[in-house]
């Protein structure tokens, strides 16, 4: 797991930068990584910078993808933080932080039926599949799968599948 953020103000990203050091993250400014390995990582190193136009924006994700926790500062709301908060959740959760306690499904607020669905899902198996292994109907499994979506602040059950594997991941160390 990595923290990812995009929040509206400077102060905001200095309290989380504090936050994250004293984890043992190390601040980076700007998102450009010149690093020559893909996989950063295992450096915990977290980017950190104001987004003023899409190729900032498109450095920031591309740090989220090889590793790197990102704060980005923008309005979250406008096209622009829209666009990278849609982005950065098909990589990772947005809004963690480390110290918060153990990954695990309940931190999420999953429950048993949920995790055991989305179990399904990261094998491979199709929504009606999963919810016919489960024993329950569709209608019930979309359900429950929506609220899992929910939990994890993202659209689409895609990503909250990977979402759910790299919580479960973090969890098992």
């Amino acid at each position: 797991m990595r923290p990812l953020h995009v929040v509206a103000s400077t102060a905001e990203a200095e309290a989380l930068i504090r936050k994250l050091s004293l984890a043992g993250w190390t601040r980076r400014d700007g998102f450009a990584l010149m690093d020559t390995s893909w996989d950063i990582g295992p450096q915990t190193l977290v980017c950190v910078g104001r987004l003023g136009d899409t190729h900032t924006a498109s450095q920031a994700v591309l740090a989220a993808a090889r590793g790197a926790g990102v704060v980005a500062i923008c309005d979250p709301t406008g096209a622009l933080g829209r666009r990278v908060r849609r982005d950065l959740e098909r990589i990772g959760p947005l809004g963690w932080m480390p110290g918060t306690g153990e990954a695990s499904a309940n931190d999420v607020g999953l429950d048993e039926q949920q995790c055991k669905l989305l179990d399904h899902l990261a094998q491979g198996l199709t929504i009606a599949a999963a919810a016919e292994a489960e024993f329950i109907s569709l209608r019930t499994a979309n359900r429950r799968i929506a609220a899992a979506r929910r939990s994890f602040g993202v659209s689409t059950t895609r990503q909250a599948v990977v979402a759910y594997v790299q919580h479960i991941s973090a969890a098992d160390g």
